[in-house]
């Protein structure tokens, strides 16, 4: 309709213009005959007058002739127009009719299709929503690290299936159904392959590749990373702890047929980055360590959970630690050999053991009167006493202060806490989560360092006391065999 209203309109328009050009034309003409001719004389003007007369009685003939030819030339143009006009408006009645045959052919060919369609549109939609799910699930799934390129397939049968213009093919549909069946598969089975592995310091590298069906992948006896963003292997910036990390030795170990135990991680990699991200205790210390040796300073701020509390209590440990173990080898092996050699020989006493020395000066005075040999033994046995109980009671000290420095530390948690609290409130937990740490660890590390230092302890002064009953025994038998060779009572 819309062409056929713009035919009539141009064959208006071209009827107008051509009866218009017409009129132009004639009065260029007319102007053209005119010529006016100055005269110079009276007689010339009177004859110009005359030759004028006649000039333009002639012209007024001559455009009456025009006007009248002209006026017939319109009539026929006006005629041919019309006619012209009722051609096109009978061209559009027919188009007009041919219009809406179509659209009623189309719609009982639309009607036509959709009852011969009938389930298949259901049949495709859904075909189209599985392509696009299982696009993302075969993304994400570490199987295509062993198959690669799997979605672009997925990807390009959505797309076609988005035109509803296009319908998947059979082949199409069947290739689908091959790669469903192949994850179902796959996801039951523990793979090798050659695969590359991205380092954390960006270098590539090429290596066998152990894929428990669609939970985990190994390689070098650790947990590998399936990256979706990049589709690639990648190595994970920390192990979980051993007693997973001890599983994956022994699959990679196990020998084919062989049925082992494994940590699997049934959400595909979310808890094994949570486990990941969780520092073991050894990271804890290394951590508070670490950040004391690279202060520079004795008493460092130190990014461990413990916080410099914590750092303390490890510190002091570490020394209650090295002193017990020294002093157990200094009484075991050291002293208790040489006493425990001078006591199987109390004739020859020697200077390079406590026992010795008190049975030396005992040699030294055997001419004295009982008293005075009493008071002379007695005096050597507190001499050598400061030796052997050398820094026992430092042992004791760091058993007491170790929980009550973890207790502080607790304490010291807490008033964080609360900061954070007042500062952010409870709606991110978070904000809080330094301060317990804090709180917590280094009540962990106080009660770490206690229970070893007081057994340690106890079994230092045990050995310590047994060292000094021997050489008070020593001692009395001494003093008793020499008041009875004086023949004086013991006083």
């Amino acid at each position: 309709m819309k062409y056929i209203l713009a035919m009539k309109k141009n064959l208006t328009f071209l009827l107008v213009a051509a009866l218009s050009a017409t009129a132009l034309a004639e009065e260029a003409e007319s102007e053209a005959i005119v010529e006016i001719v100055q005269p110079s004389t009276l007689d010339e003007l009177l004859k110009n007058i005359e030759d004028r007369r006649v000039v333009e009685s002639k012209e007024h003939a001559a455009r009456e002739r025009r006007f009248a030819q002209d006026k017939a030339n319109q009539a026929k143009m006006l005629k041919d127009a019309q006619a012209e006009k009722a051609r096109e408006e009978r061209r559009s009645d027919r188009l007009e009719t041919t219009f809406e045959e179509n659209e009623i052919r189309i719609g009982d060919m639309t009607e036509q299709l959709d009852k011969r369609l009938g389930s298949l549109r259901e049949l495709f939609g859904v075909l189209q929503q599985v392509a696009g799910d299982t696009r993302g699930l075969f993304e994400g799934s570490v199987i295509s690290s062993q198959y690669p390129n799997r979605g672009e397939f997925l990807s390009e049968l959505a797309k076609k299936m988005g035109t509803s213009t296009q319908l998947a093919s059979i082949d199409e549909m069947e290739e689908l159904w091959e790669h469903l069946q192949r994850e179902i598969i796959e996801s039951g089975k523990v793979s090798k392959y050659q695969g590359t592995i991205t380092k954390l310091s960006g270098e590539k590298v090429t290596t066998d590749i152990v894929r428990v069906g669609s939970f985990a992948l190994l390689g070098d006896d650790e947990y590998l990373q399936w990256n979706v963003d990049t589709q690639t292997i990648a190595e994970l910036p920390s192990q979980p702890d051993g007693r997973f990390t001890g599983t994956a030795e022994d699959l990679l170990g196990a020998s084919p047929g062989e049925v082992t135990e494994f940590y699997v991680d049934p959400t595909r990699g979310s808890l094994l980055s949570l486990l990941i991200q969780a520092p073991s205790f050894g990271e804890r210390v290394g951590t508070v360590m670490g950040g004391l040796l690279d202060s520079g300073y004795f008493l460092p701020f130190s990014d461990g959970q413990g916080g410099v509390i914590g750092a303390i209590i490890i510190i002091v440990g570490i020394i209650a630690l090295a002193i017990a173990i020294y002093r157990l080898y200094d009484l075991q092996y050291v002293i208790g050999r040489k006493v425990n050699a001078q006591m199987a020989n109390p004739g020859a006493p020697t200077r390079d053991n406590p026992l010795g020395r008190v049975l030396s000066v005992y040699e030294e005075n055997k001419e004295v009167d009982l008293e005075t040999l009493e008071l002379k033994m007695g005096e050597a046995i507190l001499s050598e006493t400061p030796d052997i109980n050398k820094y026992i009671s430092f042992i004791q000290v760091i058993s007491v202060v170790a929980p009550l420095a973890g207790l502080l530390g607790t304490v010291i948690g807490m008033i964080e806490t609360f900061q954070a609290i007042t500062l952010f409130g409870t709606g991110d937990p978070k904000t809080m989560a330094g301060g317990i740490s804090t709180a917590l660890m280094t009540t962990v590390l106080g009660i770490c360092v206690a229970i070893p230092t007081t057994l340690l302890h106890s079994v230092v002064q045990q050995m310590a006391r047994g060292i000094l009953h021997k050489i008070e025994e020593q001692s009395a038998g001494l003093i008793a065999e020499h008041a009875e060779k004086a023949g004086q009572p013991l006083g």
